[in-house]
């Protein structure tokens, strides 16, 4: 278990900005500093950077690194399912990788009737809608209540500053984004790595309730796992062991809560309007326990620091001197 007295020391000890000048072509996502090297491969560097409301919000100490290090327990333990873009691993926070074109439709799969967003499918049903995704849902079902099988949900990709939006694998088909052929590659890999996310998260006590997926085409044209898999970040746990308590008694599942950060900002302000404020110490390393604990659980492994009296920065442009 991660040192606590470590962590609090860690609070101050994060990687908001992973500029590295002399790194080509670089690109500046959310979470992620990106740079494409003139070989076809690029380096992709996750921060602490927490993204909320549209904006960076805080930097946790550790997110970036356990974000790389479970999507790495991830690509590892469904490689014979799915060709993913991993070359290596340079530093805990970093990731070499093939670049690849990604394909123009984020794949989502459900397993439960659960989700606050706009696109998810909880809220549609909420709403009346009784066809959502183009597949038909009965009456009488109740939020997160586990669905018959695993569904896909697929929405666009959406551009800077805008949404994306429901889609139906027909739509998909019609519109020219994927032909048939492809999709069904697609659903069918979609498909068999949740399946083999479920496996693994049911014999360490959590359920994977839903998760999304990027694929992109590599050089040769072949379909190629991209971006995260299953991270704290792009999917939704829930405890098995209280789940049938909390869900006969109408009550939210247990999971690992990062909200609590949001929540915490939600209560004083209008994130989408005013300026956030400062967050304190206490809720930062409150954050970060959350982060570790789900990569503890997740992977079955112990969190490693590494390097702790070196900052992040430092030790990244060091493990990146090759590249420089």
């Amino acid at each position: 278990m991660l040192d606590l007295d470590l962590l609090d020391r860690s609070v101050d000890r994060v990687l908001d900005d992973a500029t590295i000048p002399e790194l080509p072509s670089h690109y500046r996502g959310k979470v992620r500093d990106n740079y494409d090297l003139p070989d076809g491969k690029r380096l992709i560097i996750a921060t602490d950077r927490l993204s909320a409301f549209d904006r960076a919000v805080a930097a946790i100490p550790f997110k970036g690194q356990v974000l790389t290090q479970t999507a790495r327990f991830w690509f590892e333990a469904t490689a014979d399912l799915c060709p993913n873009h991993v070359i290596e691993y340079p530093d805990p926070n970093v990731l070499l990788c093939r670049r690849l074109d990604i394909l123009p439709v984020e794949v989502v799969v459900r397993d439960y009737l659960a989700g606050t967003t706009g696109t998810s499918v909880w809220q549609m049903y909420k709403a009346g809608q009784r066809t959502i995704y183009g597949l038909p849902f009965p009456d009488g079902l109740r939020e997160n209540e586990k669905l018959a099988q695993a569904i896909i949900t697929p929405t666009t990709k959406a551009m800077d500053g805008e949404h994306d939006e429901p889609i139906t694998a027909g739509e998909i088909v019609a519109s020219g984004r994927l032909t048939a052929r492809e999709w069904g590659e697609v659903s069918e890999k979609a498909l068999a790595l949740f399946a083999r996310g479920r496996e693994i998260a049911a014999a360490r006590g959590l359920i994977l309730v839903d998760t999304k997926y990027e694929f992109g085409r590599n050089r040769d044209g072949d379909i190629v796992l991209a971006d995260e898999i299953h991270t704290p970040d792009s999917s939704r746990y829930w405890f098995a062991a209280s789940y049938p308590k909390h869900f006969a008694a109408g009550e939210p599942p247990e999971s690992f809560d990062k909200d609590f950060l949001r929540r915490w900002v939600a209560a004083r302000v209008d994130p989408y309007r005013d300026p956030i404020p400062s967050i304190p110490r206490e809720i930062v390393a409150a954050t970060a326990r959350v982060y570790i604990e789900a990569y503890q659980t997740i992977t079955g492994d112990p969190f490693a620091v590494v390097e702790p009296s070196t900052p992040v920065l430092q030790r990244i442009r060091r493990n990146l001197h090759r590249f420089l």
